[in-house]
């Protein structure tokens, strides 16, 4: 099983994970309905604000686990919350204001939680909405009310993000605040592919380098960070270190991996 896949079968309490990703949605899909799945079947509750698209996206992915959805929201041990309505019931002025998060989020939470005490799961998208439309320092701000209340309650947290990682909307600057507020990033593309395509990619273009590089690369370590899958480690160490070549690398290292990897693969 892949390192991703066990962090979603078996979260610790207050673990607080997120995933970048493109406009096709396929393994988001995949993984947060296996981190709900898996959450339910032991008995734990779960609480999902979410977009209408991707709702209907996690049902299909669930029912396709053999989860009966609509007895298990019947039950109160599945709750679904619209994005961008309860988003819009925490703000004051476009800020998230911490009275009214942990009035309207601690209510779903204590709902779901009577109906199950074993243990809970979420997953949220406000943060991924507030960034599409480059609210960042809400973004950031929610992320805050959502560690505070981890913090204080037994639960674990899937977060995403609609951040294409082969863009320049991926790199240190951008998203430095958005990996500090998280235990984990997880895979938006099956990694180890990823990185053969990146390697390849590097070898391509920079030669005998490469092999230079890929050392100075594993030593670029933040501790304050989320814990990083390599490739999106190459990727970020390419865009901070090499801007006049990382985008000429990261093309060519996208059309490998489009061109090797199967559609709908497990990220690893």
């Amino acid at each position: 099983m892949a390192p991703s896949s066990n962090i979603l079968q078996t979260p610790g309490q207050h673990g607080h994970y997120v995933q970048l990703h493109d406009s096709d949605t396929g393994l988001l899909a995949g993984n947060v309905a296996y981190y709900l799945f898996e959450g339910l079947r032991i008995g734990e509750s779960a609480v999902v604000i979410a977009t209408p698209e991707h709702r209907d996206a996690f049902t299909l992915e669930l029912v396709n686990l053999g989860v009966n959805t609509e007895k298990a929201e019947s039950e109160g041990r599945l709750l679904f919350l619209d994005a961008v309505r309860t988003l819009g019931e925490l703000l004051i002025d476009g800020q998230p204001d911490w009275v009214r998060f942990k009035r309207v989020i601690g209510a779903a939470m204590s709902k779901v939680q009577a109906a199950s005490p074993t243990g809970l799961r979420a997953y949220g998208e406000m943060v991924g909405v507030l960034w599409t439309a480059r609210k960042y320092t809400a973004a950031i701000r929610l992320e805050e009310f959502w560690n505070k209340l981890l913090h204080s309650g037994g639960f674990s947290l899937f977060c995403s993000y609609p951040i294409d990682i082969f863009t320049t909307d991926f790199q240190i600057s951008g998203v430095d605040s958005l990996l500090c507020d998280h235990t984990h990033l997880i895979p938006g593309y099956s990694d180890e592919a990823l990185e053969r395509a990146l390697n390849r990619a590097m070898d391509e273009r920079l030669g005998a380098r490469a092999l230079g590089l890929r050392l100075l690369i594993k030593a670029n370590y933040r501790p304050s960070w989320a814990v990083l899958p390599k490739a999106e480690g190459i990727i970020l160490w390419l865009r901070n270190n090499l801007p006049h070549e990382a985008e000429d690398i990261l093309s060519l290292a996208r059309r490998y991996y489009l061109g090797s990897e199967p559609a709908g693969a497990l990220s690893s």
